[in-house]
């Protein structure tokens, strides 16, 4: 199988560097195959971006450590989650005051090895995807996604809130895109987010998700579903 992101294909682990930078970012979902749209200002963050764009164009996506270990265990980074998800700068914009408007396309999960001293204001890690099959079998699990489970749980969830739906992409949607974008537009918290970052493949993705979402919808405290 084969991962493309922008014009650049991932077919291995062998195609990836070992070393990367990460940006630290709470709340934020990256997934394989999934598109995060990000502000980037911060003049540290603004020159990584000038260093990858020179380069590999990958960025690790990655949260602060949270209130719980996350299911990885323990991680090297300390105060950052050991889990995230590699990005490749598919999409890239100056706004004129500074900032850069980029698009990552999620290229696959990884784990943090050891911080790398670069010299630069921003962090660098080694990284490793072993136990991750996201480039080898990116659509895994979804044959067994309970899709029309899902869609009444994410319908339910846009009534309750006043909000609607372009039906029409979500018919047209493959099990492993619509699971992809409904975990990253969801609205829970940074614990939610890790939990399905982590999740084995995209039918327990789903499962999370609905579970996550049923028990919003019966009132239920955020990041408290799967406790």
């Amino acid at each position: 199988m084969t991962v493309m992101a922008g014009n650049k294909r991932y077919e291995h682990p062998t195609d990836l560097p070992a070393e990367v930078p990460v940006f630290p970012l709470s709340g934020a979902l990256l997934l394989p195959n999934g598109q995060m749209p990000l502000n980037v200002f911060e003049p540290r963050y603004v020159e990584m971006i000038d260093t990858v764009m020179a380069g590999e164009r990958l960025i690790g996506m990655v949260q602060p450590r949270l209130g719980r270990a996350p299911a990885g265990g323990g991680g090297v980074a300390g105060e950052l989650c050991e889990i995230g998800c590699l990005g490749r700068i598919t999409q890239l914009a100056e706004s004129g005051d500074g900032r850069y408007l980029v698009t990552l396309s999620g290229v696959t999960r990884f784990r943090l090895r050891g911080e790398v001293a670069s010299g630069r204001p921003f962090r660098c890690f080694k990284v490793s995807t072993d136990g991750f099959r996201d480039l080898e079998e990116p659509r895994e699990g979804e044959d067994k996604v309970n899709r029309p489970l899902l869609l009444a749980t994410f319908r339910a969830y846009l009534d309750s809130e006043g909000l609607e739906a372009d039906w029409e992409s979500v018919d047209r949607a493959s099990n492993a895109g619509l699971v992809t974008a409904l975990s990253m537009m969801s609205p829970w918290g940074p614990a939610d987010k890790q939990v399905l970052l982590e999740a084995p493949d995209h039918a327990a993705r789903a499962n999370a998700l609905i579970a996550m979402t049923q028990f919003a919808l019966a009132g239920g405290e955020e990041g408290a579903a799967l406790q």
